[in-house]
Protein backbone atom coordinates (compact mmCIF):
# COMPACT_ATOMS: atom_id res chain seq x y z
CA UNK A 1 0.00 0.00 0.00
CA UNK A 2 1.12 3.32 -0.90
CA UNK A 3 2.45 5.74 1.53
CA UNK A 4 0.71 9.25 0.93
CA UNK A 5 2.24 13.07 2.53
CA UNK A 6 1.53 16.17 1.85
CA UNK A 7 3.34 19.42 0.44
CA UNK A 8 2.80 22.34 -1.59
CA UNK A 9 4.20 22.77 -5.28
CA UNK A 10 4.67 26.15 -6.38
CA UNK A 11 3.77 28.09 -9.67
CA UNK A 12 4.59 31.49 -9.87
CA UNK A 13 2.62 33.08 -6.96
CA UNK A 14 0.18 30.38 -6.73
CA UNK A 15 0.40 27.33 -5.01
CA UNK A 16 -1.48 23.72 -5.23
CA UNK A 17 -1.67 21.16 -3.17
CA UNK A 18 1.02 17.96 -4.10
CA UNK A 19 0.80 14.55 -2.60
CA UNK A 20 3.97 12.77 -2.57
CA UNK A 21 3.08 8.91 -3.02
CA UNK A 22 5.71 6.03 -2.25
CA UNK A 23 5.44 2.45 -3.09
CA UNK A 24 8.10 -0.60 -2.32
CA UNK A 25 8.68 -3.05 -4.64
CA UNK A 26 10.21 -6.07 -5.38
CA UNK A 27 13.23 -5.57 -7.59
CA UNK A 28 16.94 -4.05 -7.38
CA UNK A 29 17.42 -1.47 -5.53
CA UNK A 30 16.45 2.25 -6.69
CA UNK A 31 14.89 5.04 -5.85
CA UNK A 32 12.86 6.44 -9.53
CA UNK A 33 10.94 9.72 -9.53
CA UNK A 34 7.96 10.79 -11.17
CA UNK A 35 5.34 13.25 -12.13
CA UNK A 36 7.84 15.84 -13.80
CA UNK A 37 10.83 16.23 -11.76
CA UNK A 38 13.07 18.74 -12.95
CA UNK A 39 16.68 18.12 -12.38
CA UNK A 40 16.96 19.24 -8.46
CA UNK A 41 13.99 16.93 -7.99
CA UNK A 42 15.55 14.11 -9.56
CA UNK A 43 18.65 14.66 -7.63
CA UNK A 44 16.81 14.50 -4.27
CA UNK A 45 17.17 10.84 -4.07
CA UNK A 46 20.55 11.14 -3.48
CA UNK A 47 20.52 13.22 -0.57
CA UNK A 48 17.52 11.21 0.69
CA UNK A 49 19.93 7.66 0.61
CA UNK A 50 22.59 9.84 2.18
CA UNK A 51 20.28 11.26 4.95
CA UNK A 52 18.36 8.05 5.87
CA UNK A 53 22.02 6.38 6.20
CA UNK A 54 23.01 8.71 8.55
CA UNK A 55 20.35 7.56 10.77
CA UNK A 56 21.10 4.22 10.30
CA UNK A 57 17.96 3.14 8.75
CA UNK A 58 18.94 0.22 6.43
CA UNK A 59 20.01 -0.05 3.09
CA UNK A 60 17.39 -0.04 0.55
CA UNK A 61 16.84 -3.70 -0.69
CA UNK A 62 13.84 -2.67 -2.84
CA UNK A 63 13.05 -0.74 -6.16
CA UNK A 64 11.37 3.04 -4.82
CA UNK A 65 8.67 4.22 -6.88
CA UNK A 66 8.28 8.11 -5.59
CA UNK A 67 5.06 9.65 -7.61
CA UNK A 68 4.55 13.46 -7.18
CA UNK A 69 0.61 14.42 -7.92
CA UNK A 70 -0.88 15.85 -9.93
CA UNK A 71 1.26 14.37 -12.16
CA UNK A 72 0.77 17.04 -15.31
CA UNK A 73 2.79 19.86 -13.03
CA UNK A 74 6.27 20.63 -13.58
CA UNK A 75 8.08 20.08 -10.31
CA UNK A 76 10.64 21.92 -9.61
CA UNK A 77 13.24 23.03 -6.73
CA UNK A 78 14.47 20.70 -3.93
CA UNK A 79 11.46 22.03 -1.60
CA UNK A 80 10.14 18.31 -1.99
CA UNK A 81 12.83 16.72 -0.11
CA UNK A 82 11.77 16.59 3.19
CA UNK A 83 8.25 14.80 2.08
CA UNK A 84 9.71 12.43 0.10
CA UNK A 85 11.73 11.54 3.10
CA UNK A 86 8.95 11.56 5.14
CA UNK A 87 6.80 8.95 3.07
CA UNK A 88 10.28 6.91 2.42
CA UNK A 89 10.48 6.57 6.09
CA UNK A 90 7.10 5.57 7.07
CA UNK A 91 6.99 2.83 4.00
CA UNK A 92 10.15 1.48 5.74
CA UNK A 93 8.27 1.78 9.43
CA UNK A 94 10.91 4.27 10.88
CA UNK A 95 7.74 6.25 11.64
CA UNK A 96 4.71 4.56 12.74
CA UNK A 97 2.95 7.82 13.77
CA UNK A 98 0.00 8.59 11.47
CA UNK A 99 0.36 11.91 9.47
CA UNK A 100 -2.61 13.53 8.67
CA UNK A 101 -3.76 14.49 4.99
CA UNK A 102 -3.84 18.24 6.50
CA UNK A 103 -0.22 18.27 7.73
CA UNK A 104 2.32 19.69 4.96
CA UNK A 105 6.00 19.33 4.71
CA UNK A 106 8.79 21.61 2.81
CA UNK A 107 12.15 22.03 3.04
CA UNK A 108 15.04 20.73 1.66
CA UNK A 109 17.68 18.02 2.91
CA UNK A 110 21.72 17.74 3.55
CA UNK A 111 23.72 14.67 3.19
CA UNK A 112 23.28 14.67 7.35
CA UNK A 113 20.17 15.01 7.67
CA UNK A 114 19.54 18.09 8.59
CA UNK A 115 16.63 20.35 6.95
CA UNK A 116 17.30 23.68 5.08
CA UNK A 117 15.48 26.74 3.87
CA UNK A 118 14.40 26.96 0.43
CA UNK A 119 13.74 29.81 -2.00
CA UNK A 120 9.77 30.19 -1.91
CA UNK A 121 8.93 29.19 1.42
CA UNK A 122 6.86 32.00 2.44
CA UNK A 123 4.67 32.37 -0.71
CA UNK A 124 4.12 28.56 0.05
CA UNK A 125 2.90 29.25 3.59
CA UNK A 126 0.35 31.38 2.14
CA UNK A 127 -0.21 28.74 -0.32
CA UNK A 128 -1.01 26.05 2.44
CA UNK A 129 -3.48 28.42 4.39
CA UNK A 130 -5.63 28.55 1.38
CA UNK A 131 -5.64 25.49 0.73
CA UNK A 132 -6.90 24.54 4.24
CA UNK A 133 -3.79 22.86 5.85
CA UNK A 134 -3.84 22.76 9.24
CA UNK A 135 0.27 22.12 10.33
CA UNK A 136 3.09 22.66 8.33
CA UNK A 137 6.68 21.34 9.18
CA UNK A 138 9.59 23.44 7.46
CA UNK A 139 12.79 25.20 8.33
CA UNK A 140 13.15 27.98 10.04
CA UNK A 141 14.66 31.39 8.14
CA UNK A 142 15.73 34.36 9.35
CA UNK A 143 14.39 36.19 6.57
CA UNK A 144 10.43 34.92 7.04
CA UNK A 145 8.75 37.96 9.04
CA UNK A 146 7.16 36.80 12.47
CA UNK A 147 4.03 34.95 10.95
CA UNK A 148 1.13 33.91 13.12
CA UNK A 149 -1.84 32.17 11.49
CA UNK A 150 -4.99 31.08 13.61
CA UNK A 151 -5.59 28.26 11.56
CA UNK A 152 -2.16 27.25 10.57
CA UNK A 153 0.31 26.14 12.85
CA UNK A 154 4.11 26.19 11.90
CA UNK A 155 6.64 23.80 13.58
CA UNK A 156 9.90 24.56 13.06
CA UNK A 157 13.00 21.66 12.46
CA UNK A 158 16.39 21.61 12.06
CA UNK A 159 16.78 17.80 11.08
CA UNK A 160 14.96 14.70 10.47
CA UNK A 161 15.19 13.67 13.95
CA UNK A 162 13.22 16.38 15.00
CA UNK A 163 10.27 15.98 12.69
CA UNK A 164 10.62 12.33 14.04
CA UNK A 165 10.60 13.23 17.73
CA UNK A 166 7.43 15.74 16.42
CA UNK A 167 5.34 13.04 14.57
CA UNK A 168 5.62 10.40 17.60
CA UNK A 169 4.06 12.86 19.83
CA UNK A 170 7.22 14.85 21.39
CA UNK A 171 7.94 18.38 22.12
CA UNK A 172 10.43 19.82 20.21
CA UNK A 173 12.13 22.92 19.94
CA UNK A 174 12.82 24.60 16.59
CA UNK A 175 16.76 25.36 16.98
CA UNK A 176 15.79 28.82 16.11
CA UNK A 177 12.21 30.28 18.11
CA UNK A 178 10.63 33.06 15.44
CA UNK A 179 10.88 35.90 17.96
CA UNK A 180 7.84 37.82 18.04
CA UNK A 181 9.58 41.03 18.00
CA UNK A 182 7.36 44.30 17.23
CA UNK A 183 8.06 45.18 13.58
CA UNK A 184 10.15 48.25 13.28
CA UNK A 185 7.49 51.39 12.09
CA UNK A 186 10.32 53.74 11.43
CA UNK A 187 9.40 55.04 7.74
CA UNK A 188 12.56 56.50 6.44
CA UNK A 189 12.64 58.19 3.40
CA UNK A 190 15.51 60.15 1.22
CA UNK A 191 13.55 62.86 0.24
CA UNK A 192 10.70 64.21 1.63
CA UNK A 193 7.95 66.67 0.88
CA UNK A 194 9.29 69.47 3.46
CA UNK A 195 12.62 69.45 1.28
CA UNK A 196 10.72 70.32 -1.93
CA UNK A 197 10.96 73.88 -2.40
CA UNK A 198 7.61 75.16 -4.49
CA UNK A 199 6.09 72.45 -6.99
CA UNK A 200 3.15 73.53 -5.35
CA UNK A 201 0.96 72.23 -7.90
CA UNK A 202 2.78 69.10 -8.57
CA UNK A 203 3.00 68.48 -5.32
CA UNK A 204 -1.10 68.53 -5.28
CA UNK A 205 -0.82 65.96 -8.11
CA UNK A 206 1.23 64.37 -5.73
CA UNK A 207 -1.34 63.51 -3.20
CA UNK A 208 -4.25 62.97 -5.53
CA UNK A 209 -2.26 60.23 -7.22
CA UNK A 210 -1.19 59.00 -3.54
CA UNK A 211 -4.87 58.31 -2.79
CA UNK A 212 -6.72 57.34 -5.42
CA UNK A 213 -3.48 54.95 -6.74
CA UNK A 214 -3.69 56.81 -9.97
CA UNK A 215 -0.92 56.73 -12.51
CA UNK A 216 1.28 60.10 -13.40
CA UNK A 217 3.63 61.50 -15.49
CA UNK A 218 5.74 64.10 -15.58
CA UNK A 219 7.36 66.32 -18.01
CA UNK A 220 9.93 69.38 -17.91
CA UNK A 221 13.34 70.77 -18.42
CA UNK A 222 16.27 69.19 -16.90
CA UNK A 223 16.97 70.22 -13.21
CA UNK A 224 13.18 71.16 -12.37
CA UNK A 225 12.43 68.31 -10.37
CA UNK A 226 11.31 65.09 -11.60
CA UNK A 227 12.95 62.83 -9.98
CA UNK A 228 12.72 64.34 -6.29
CA UNK A 229 9.01 64.90 -6.41
CA UNK A 230 8.70 60.85 -7.90
CA UNK A 231 11.24 59.96 -5.12
CA UNK A 232 9.25 62.23 -2.28
CA UNK A 233 5.82 60.41 -3.59
CA UNK A 234 6.63 57.09 -1.13
CA UNK A 235 6.77 58.85 1.90
CA UNK A 236 2.86 60.37 1.43
CA UNK A 237 1.71 56.46 1.12
CA UNK A 238 0.31 54.55 3.80
CA UNK A 239 1.73 51.92 5.56
CA UNK A 240 1.27 48.28 4.14
CA UNK A 241 -0.94 46.03 5.60
CA UNK A 242 0.07 42.89 7.09
CA UNK A 243 -1.40 41.23 4.00
CA UNK A 244 -0.03 43.13 1.91
CA UNK A 245 3.80 43.31 3.71
CA UNK A 246 3.40 39.28 2.91
CA UNK A 247 2.49 39.37 -0.56
CA UNK A 248 5.26 41.70 -0.97
CA UNK A 249 7.88 39.45 1.11
CA UNK A 250 6.91 36.46 -1.07
CA UNK A 251 7.60 38.41 -4.35
CA UNK A 252 11.21 39.25 -3.08
CA UNK A 253 11.57 35.75 -1.60
CA UNK A 254 10.48 34.44 -5.39
CA UNK A 255 12.95 36.68 -6.98
CA UNK A 256 16.23 36.44 -4.74
CA UNK A 257 15.89 39.83 -3.58
CA UNK A 258 15.74 40.88 0.05
CA UNK A 259 13.33 43.71 1.02
CA UNK A 260 14.34 46.20 3.53
CA UNK A 261 11.68 48.28 3.65
CA UNK A 262 9.52 47.18 6.32
CA UNK A 263 6.36 48.31 6.37
CA UNK A 264 6.98 51.41 3.81
CA UNK A 265 5.73 50.25 -0.01
CA UNK A 266 8.26 49.26 -2.01
CA UNK A 267 9.74 52.16 -4.43
CA UNK A 268 11.61 50.20 -8.00
CA UNK A 269 13.41 52.42 -9.84
CA UNK A 270 14.97 50.44 -12.98
CA UNK A 271 17.42 52.01 -15.40
CA UNK A 272 16.25 52.90 -18.74
CA UNK A 273 18.86 50.15 -20.51
CA UNK A 274 16.92 47.07 -18.27
CA UNK A 275 15.81 44.73 -20.56
CA UNK A 276 12.13 43.08 -21.03
CA UNK A 277 12.93 40.60 -18.54
CA UNK A 278 13.88 42.22 -15.98
CA UNK A 279 10.92 44.96 -16.26
CA UNK A 280 8.13 42.24 -16.92
CA UNK A 281 9.59 39.22 -15.84
CA UNK A 282 10.76 36.06 -16.88
CA UNK A 283 13.70 33.50 -17.56
CA UNK A 284 13.78 29.55 -18.11
CA UNK A 285 11.98 29.00 -14.92
CA UNK A 286 10.07 32.62 -14.59
CA UNK A 287 10.93 35.16 -11.85
CA UNK A 288 8.90 38.27 -10.92
CA UNK A 289 10.22 41.44 -12.51
CA UNK A 290 10.05 45.04 -11.30
CA UNK A 291 6.24 45.49 -12.06
CA UNK A 292 6.06 42.90 -9.38
CA UNK A 293 8.36 43.76 -7.16
CA UNK A 294 6.56 47.10 -7.36
CA UNK A 295 3.62 45.40 -6.38
CA UNK A 296 1.51 47.68 -3.74
CA UNK A 297 4.28 50.29 -4.43
CA UNK A 298 5.52 52.44 -6.90
CA UNK A 299 7.29 51.80 -10.33
CA UNK A 300 8.86 54.80 -11.25
CA UNK A 301 10.56 55.36 -14.95
CA UNK A 302 12.84 58.16 -15.20
CA UNK A 303 14.13 58.98 -18.76
CA UNK A 304 11.11 56.82 -20.41
CA UNK A 305 11.76 57.53 -23.82
CA UNK A 306 14.92 56.19 -23.39
CA UNK A 307 13.47 52.77 -22.57
CA UNK A 308 12.59 50.47 -25.39
CA UNK A 309 9.36 51.02 -27.24
CA UNK A 310 8.84 47.22 -27.16
CA UNK A 311 9.39 46.98 -23.51
CA UNK A 312 7.16 49.94 -22.85
CA UNK A 313 4.15 48.70 -24.41
CA UNK A 314 4.78 45.70 -22.74
CA UNK A 315 3.20 47.25 -19.79
CA UNK A 316 0.02 48.49 -20.87
CA UNK A 317 -1.72 45.04 -20.09
CA UNK A 318 -0.19 44.68 -16.51
CA UNK A 319 -1.41 48.77 -15.57
CA UNK A 320 -5.18 47.71 -16.56
CA UNK A 321 -5.25 44.54 -15.26
CA UNK A 322 -3.11 44.67 -12.20
CA UNK A 323 -1.02 41.29 -12.97
CA UNK A 324 1.12 39.87 -15.74
CA UNK A 325 1.01 36.60 -16.99
CA UNK A 326 4.24 34.85 -17.83
CA UNK A 327 4.43 32.50 -20.85
CA UNK A 328 7.34 30.19 -21.02
CA UNK A 329 7.93 26.51 -22.63
CA UNK A 330 8.40 24.92 -19.20
CA UNK A 331 5.53 26.76 -17.27
CA UNK A 332 3.12 29.74 -17.38
CA UNK A 333 2.54 31.37 -14.44
CA UNK A 334 0.86 34.33 -12.87
CA UNK A 335 2.76 37.12 -10.84
CA UNK A 336 0.46 40.35 -9.00
CA UNK A 337 1.56 43.69 -10.30
CA UNK A 338 -0.90 46.46 -8.56
CA UNK A 339 1.33 49.44 -8.46
CA UNK A 340 0.91 53.21 -9.01
CA UNK A 341 3.47 54.19 -12.43
CA UNK A 342 5.40 57.82 -12.50
CA UNK A 343 6.46 58.63 -15.74
CA UNK A 344 9.30 61.07 -16.28
CA UNK A 345 11.08 62.28 -19.38
CA UNK A 346 12.57 65.83 -21.28
CA UNK A 347 9.90 66.91 -24.12
CA UNK A 348 12.20 67.58 -26.45
CA UNK A 349 16.03 65.86 -26.91
CA UNK A 350 17.72 68.96 -25.91
CA UNK A 351 15.33 69.12 -23.31
CA UNK A 352 14.47 72.84 -22.89
CA UNK A 353 10.83 73.06 -24.64
CA UNK A 354 8.66 75.24 -23.26
CA UNK A 355 11.44 76.13 -20.36
CA UNK A 356 11.13 79.96 -18.88
CA UNK A 357 15.30 79.86 -19.14
CA UNK A 358 16.64 78.37 -21.62
CA UNK A 359 16.09 78.04 -25.49
CA UNK A 360 15.02 75.03 -27.08
CA UNK A 361 17.10 74.18 -30.51
CA UNK A 362 15.27 70.87 -31.32
CA UNK A 363 13.28 71.52 -34.98
CA UNK A 364 10.19 70.30 -35.09
CA UNK A 365 10.66 66.82 -36.49
CA UNK A 366 13.01 66.12 -33.79
CA UNK A 367 10.38 66.82 -31.43
CA UNK A 368 7.52 64.66 -33.13
CA UNK A 369 10.44 62.03 -33.56
CA UNK A 370 11.20 62.29 -29.31
CA UNK A 371 7.82 62.72 -28.27
CA UNK A 372 6.73 59.59 -30.28
CA UNK A 373 8.86 57.11 -28.54
CA UNK A 374 5.80 57.20 -25.74
CA UNK A 375 2.94 55.40 -27.80
CA UNK A 376 -0.46 56.84 -27.75
CA UNK A 377 -1.90 53.70 -25.58
CA UNK A 378 0.97 54.04 -22.87
CA UNK A 379 0.22 57.78 -22.67
CA UNK A 380 -3.97 56.84 -22.47
CA UNK A 381 -2.63 54.39 -19.48
CA UNK A 382 -1.88 57.59 -17.56
CA UNK A 383 -4.41 59.42 -15.23
CA UNK A 384 -2.41 62.83 -14.67
CA UNK A 385 0.20 65.05 -16.43
CA UNK A 386 2.25 67.77 -15.46
CA UNK A 387 4.51 69.78 -17.27
CA UNK A 388 6.93 71.39 -15.13
CA UNK A 389 9.15 74.55 -14.93
CA UNK A 390 12.55 75.39 -12.66
CA UNK A 391 11.81 77.16 -9.58
CA UNK A 392 13.30 80.58 -8.15
CA UNK A 393 14.17 79.83 -4.83
CA UNK A 394 13.97 83.05 -3.45
CA UNK A 395 10.16 83.60 -4.29
CA UNK A 396 9.12 80.61 -2.02
CA UNK A 397 9.34 81.87 1.74
CA UNK A 398 6.40 80.08 3.21
CA UNK A 399 6.28 76.79 5.48
CA UNK A 400 6.15 73.93 3.79
CA UNK A 401 4.03 70.58 4.37
CA UNK A 402 5.65 67.78 5.60
CA UNK A 403 4.89 64.24 4.09
CA UNK A 404 3.20 63.69 7.39
CA UNK A 405 0.84 65.39 7.28
CA UNK A 406 -0.21 65.02 3.64
CA UNK A 407 0.01 60.85 4.41
CA UNK A 408 -2.97 61.77 6.86
CA UNK A 409 -5.28 62.79 4.34
CA UNK A 410 -3.85 60.68 1.85
CA UNK A 411 -4.82 57.85 4.48
CA UNK A 412 -8.63 59.43 5.49
CA UNK A 413 -9.36 59.62 1.81
CA UNK A 414 -8.05 55.80 1.02
CA UNK A 415 -10.37 55.04 4.52
CA UNK A 416 -13.24 56.40 2.63
CA UNK A 417 -12.75 54.85 -0.43
CA UNK A 418 -12.97 50.95 0.99
CA UNK A 419 -15.88 52.25 3.37
CA UNK A 420 -17.91 53.16 -0.29
CA UNK A 421 -16.84 49.84 -2.35
CA UNK A 422 -16.91 47.60 0.94
CA UNK A 423 -12.97 46.22 0.20
CA UNK A 424 -9.83 47.31 -0.05
CA UNK A 425 -10.43 49.06 -3.84
CA UNK A 426 -9.43 52.38 -5.13
CA UNK A 427 -10.92 54.77 -7.27
CA UNK A 428 -8.07 54.23 -10.19
CA UNK A 429 -8.98 50.83 -9.79
CA UNK A 430 -13.03 50.91 -9.47
CA UNK A 431 -14.90 49.52 -12.62
CA UNK A 432 -17.33 52.54 -14.50
CA UNK A 433 -20.45 50.53 -12.96
CA UNK A 434 -20.01 50.35 -9.31
CA UNK A 435 -18.23 53.94 -10.04
CA UNK A 436 -21.91 55.13 -11.32
CA UNK A 437 -23.72 53.25 -8.82
CA UNK A 438 -21.99 54.74 -6.05
CA UNK A 439 -21.48 58.08 -7.57
CA UNK A 440 -23.70 59.04 -10.08
CA UNK A 441 -23.67 62.36 -11.46
CA UNK A 442 -26.04 65.26 -11.71
CA UNK A 443 -27.31 65.91 -15.18
CA UNK A 444 -25.81 69.07 -15.44
CA UNK A 445 -22.42 67.45 -14.74
CA UNK A 446 -22.60 65.14 -17.23
CA UNK A 447 -23.49 67.85 -20.35
CA UNK A 448 -20.06 69.48 -19.02
CA UNK A 449 -18.18 66.14 -19.08
CA UNK A 450 -19.32 65.39 -22.89
CA UNK A 451 -18.49 69.00 -23.45
CA UNK A 452 -15.09 69.18 -22.21
CA UNK A 453 -14.73 65.43 -23.76
CA UNK A 454 -16.10 66.76 -27.16
CA UNK A 455 -13.63 69.80 -27.16
CA UNK A 456 -10.12 68.22 -26.20
CA UNK A 457 -10.99 65.05 -28.16
CA UNK A 458 -10.86 62.75 -24.73
CA UNK A 459 -10.73 59.04 -25.93
CA UNK A 460 -13.60 56.78 -23.46
CA UNK A 461 -10.79 55.51 -21.39
CA UNK A 462 -9.64 59.18 -20.63
CA UNK A 463 -13.48 60.21 -19.56
CA UNK A 464 -13.57 57.10 -17.08
CA UNK A 465 -10.15 58.42 -15.69
CA UNK A 466 -11.43 61.65 -15.22
CA UNK A 467 -14.30 60.42 -13.28
CA UNK A 468 -12.13 58.08 -11.07
CA UNK A 469 -9.98 61.35 -10.75
CA UNK A 470 -12.51 63.91 -9.65
CA UNK A 471 -13.87 61.31 -7.45
CA UNK A 472 -10.43 61.37 -5.32
CA UNK A 473 -10.50 64.86 -5.43
CA UNK A 474 -13.36 64.86 -4.13
CA UNK A 475 -12.48 61.77 -1.33
CA UNK A 476 -9.50 64.62 -0.36
CA UNK A 477 -12.07 67.30 0.01
CA UNK A 478 -14.52 65.28 2.47
CA UNK A 479 -17.47 65.33 -0.14
CA UNK A 480 -19.55 62.25 -0.40
CA UNK A 481 -20.78 63.11 -3.98
CA UNK A 482 -18.60 64.43 -6.90
CA UNK A 483 -18.36 68.35 -7.13
CA UNK A 484 -17.60 70.11 -10.39
CA UNK A 485 -15.17 71.83 -8.75
CA UNK A 486 -13.12 68.29 -8.65
CA UNK A 487 -14.10 67.96 -12.58
CA UNK A 488 -12.84 70.97 -13.74
CA UNK A 489 -9.67 70.00 -11.59
CA UNK A 490 -9.58 66.07 -13.06
CA UNK A 491 -9.75 67.67 -16.57
CA UNK A 492 -7.23 69.98 -16.08
CA UNK A 493 -4.55 67.11 -14.60
CA UNK A 494 -5.52 64.76 -17.46
CA UNK A 495 -5.26 66.98 -20.50
CA UNK A 496 -2.05 68.88 -19.85
CA UNK A 497 1.23 67.98 -20.94
CA UNK A 498 0.44 66.26 -23.48
CA UNK A 499 1.50 68.86 -26.40
CA UNK A 500 4.58 70.28 -24.16
CA UNK A 501 3.16 73.33 -22.54
CA UNK A 502 1.53 73.85 -19.18
CA UNK A 503 -2.35 74.44 -19.38
CA UNK A 504 -3.08 77.62 -16.50
CA UNK A 505 -6.68 77.35 -16.98
CA UNK A 506 -9.31 76.01 -18.91
CA UNK A 507 -12.48 77.82 -19.09
CA UNK A 508 -15.56 76.88 -19.89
Amino acid sequence: MAVKVTTIGLKGMEGYRVTVEVQLLDGPESIVVVGLPDASVKEAKERITAALHSYKCGELEERVIINLSPAEQKKNGPMFDLPMAIALMKSLKVIDANIDENTGFIGSLSLDGGIKPVEGMLPAILAAKKLGLTKMYLPYDEKLPPIDFTNLELVYVSSLQEVIDSLHGQHVLPFHQPEKTPVNLERVHTVTFEQIIGQEEAKRALEIAAAGGHHLFMSGPPGCGKSMLAESFASILPDLTSEEQLEVLSLYHLSGVSYEGGLARPFRNPHHSASSVSIIGGGQYPKPGEISLAHHGVLFLDEMAEFQKKTLDMLRQPIETGHVTISRANATVNYPALFSMIGAMNPCPCGYLGSNNLYCTCTPKQVKAYQNRLSGPIRDRFDIFLFLQTVNFNTHHKQRETSQQVQSRVVQARNSQYMRYGCTMLNSRVSFDTLQRTSPLQYSQQQLLRHLSSKNQLSNRAQVKILRLARTISDLAGSETITDQSIWEAVQLNIRAKSGQSVQHISK
